[in-house]
C-alpha cells in the first residue's frame, strides 16, 4: 500500500534524562531510527532543540525535535508503535509530566480529528490544572495542546510551517506566531 495524505503524520520527540549510556540527544536520533524499524517512513527531520522542562521545575531540560512521517496504519496503531518505542529506551510513566527518557507523542495524523471533534475542544480547553492530573484515556487527536507548545511548534517550524490544524484551522506558523516570544525565545536549536 502506497500512503497517502491520510497517513502523514507528525511525532514529537522528547528526552530530558538519559537512559543506560546514552544522553538525552542520542535517545532523540535513536527513537528516529527506531520508528524507520517500526515502518514509518521519516519525510522530514527537524532540528534537535533545548528546553525548559513543562510545567517549570518538573526536571532538567529537554532535547526535542519534530519528524513528519508515513505510514500505512492510522492513529491507534501509530500511538501503540511510539509507545512500545518508549517502552524500549526505559520511558516510565509513574509521574505525569515527570522526567522521562523518552517521549513520543503524535501531533497529527492526517487529518483524522479523534475520537470526534466535540470531546477534542474538551481536551483543548482543558485548564492547566486539571491537565497536570488528569489524562485522557482514548487517543486525542491532534494533540490537544499542541498551539500552546512552544517546544512542538518551533520544532515544527523546520519540517511543516503551512500545515493546517484540521479543528482550528490555522497552520503551523500561525499558532507558532502566536505564542509569546519569551516560549518561543527558550526553544533554542543546538
Amino acid at each position: 500500500m502506497s500512503p497517502t495524505t491520510d497517513h502523514i503524520s507528525f511525532i514529537a520527540l522528547g528526552s530530558n534524562i538519559s537512559h543506560e549510556k546514552l544522553t538525552k540527544g542520542q535517545l532523540v536520533t535513536e527513537a528516529v531510527d527506531a520508528l524507520r524499524q517500526a515502518g514509518f517512513a521519516i519525510r522530514a527531520r527537524s532540528r534537535d532543540f533545548t528546553s525548559p522542562a513543562f510545567p517549570a521545575g518538573s526536571g532538567p531540560d529537554f532535547i526535542n525535535a519534530v519528524v513528519e512521517v508515513e505510514a500505512p496504519f492510522g492513529a491507534e496503531q501509530t500511538l501503540a508503535a511510539l509507545h512500545e518505542i518508549e517502552a524500549t529506551f526505559g520511558r516510565s510513566r509513574d509521574v505525569r509530566w515527570g522526567p522521562r527518557t523518552l517521549d513520543l507523542d503524535l501531533l497529527a495524523c492526517g487529518e483524522a480529528v479523534l475520537p470526534n471533534a466535540k470531546i477534542h475542544q474538551y481536551w483543548r480547553e482543558l485548564p492547566l490544572e486539571t491537565q497536570a492530573t488528569t489524562a485522557p484515556q482514548e487517543p486525542i487527536v491532534p494533540h490537544p495542546r499542541l498551539a500552546e507548545r512552544a517546544f512542538v511548534l518551533v520544532p515544527m517550524m523546520d519540517v511543516a510551517p503551512d500545515w493546517v490544524h484540521p479543528v482550528t484551522g490555522q497552520t503551523v506558523r500561525a499558532m507558532h506566531d502566536a505564542l509569546p516570544l519569551a516560549a518561543r525565545c527558550e526553544v533554542v536549536a543546538l
